[in-house]
């Protein structure tokens, strides 16, 4: 069964990998020690590399806030097209 990561473990992760990378390893080696696969662990890079822990948080904070403003603005736009449709109609 596949774990969910939160970003605060997988910059945790990255870094012990960077570590594990600057010692002369492999990716492969830095990937088993981790815990993870060399897919994962690129996808992680291009996401969450270069970023620290209180970045990682603000980040999932503002997906939170847009998925959230996106709702709005979906069920205004429903609300909305509905009162067009009555308005064409006959009372």
């Amino acid at each position: 069964m596949a774990r969910k990561h939160k970003p605060e473990e997988i910059i945790g992760k990255l870094r012990e990998a960077e570590i594990v990378l600057a010692q002369g390893g492999t990716v492969a080696d830095a990937c088993r020690r981790i815990g993870v696969t060399e897919q994962s662990y690129y996808r992680w890079r291009k996401e969450y590399g270069g970023l620290k822990m209180d970045q990682a948080r603000r980040m999932k904070e503002l997906e939170k806030e847009n998925a959230r403003l996106r709702r709005a603005v979906s069920d205004l736009t429903l609300d909305k097209l509905i009162l067009q449709e009555a308005a064409r109609g006959n009372f």
